[in-house]
């Protein structure tokens, strides 16, 4: 299911295809082995998988020519624009990873002092798995595929959307690690 989602949005893009397949499977491997070493979150090793695959489904309708997306909207967007594609594949669940994984999670309140281009609500991961996949996520690049960042490069890349995301990922850091 997930191969055929991601061939019919990317399959007209090989060099973006090839970063999101590089970018999901990293995402998806350190995901899977939170859930495996940590088996008291009784983590849904399947639906990790595919929402790691697919949380970046949108990107192809951003503006960010250095990872081969052509498209008009501002990269912010592109888990809101993945959960509406997601949606309307019929895949609600899916679609929630895909909207709350940008930061570890935007508030409406950040959302507004940072005038950001969504709307003014939280995206914030509730379920064990959408705060998994936000997790992982952090420590990989789309725009270098092969380095991993440490917890403390993640931290500093996250300062920007201020203390209280710091603080998601610290216990995330301290739950998941």
């Amino acid at each position: 299911m997930t191969e055929e989602l991601i061939d019919k949005y990317y399959s007209d893009n090989p060099p973006l295809l090839h970063i999101l397949l590089t970018h999901s499977r990293a995402v998806a491997d350190m995901a899977l082995d939170v859930a495996r070493r940590h088996p008291e979150l009784g983590a849904d090793e399947e639906f990790l998988f595919e929402a790691s695959m697919l949380h970046d489904i949108g990107v192809f309708r951003t503006n960010a020519p250095g990872i081969f997306c052509y498209g008009q909207e501002p990269y912010i967007r592109h888990g809101l624009l993945g959960a509406e594609l997601l949606r309307a594949e019929g895949l609600p669940l899916h679609a929630r990873v895909a909207e709350r994984h940008t930061g570890t999670g935007l508030t409406a309140e950040v959302i507004r002092q940072q005038q950001l281009p969504l709307p003014f609500q939280d995206f914030l991961p509730e379920t064990i798995e959408e705060q998994i996949i936000c997790y992982a996520d952090k420590f990989f690049s789309k725009s270098h595929l092969q380095r991993v960042r440490t917890p403390e490069q993640v931290l500093h890349s996250l300062e920007r959307f201020g203390e209280e995301g710091l603080q998601r990922m610290r216990h995330w850091i301290n739950l998941f690690a």
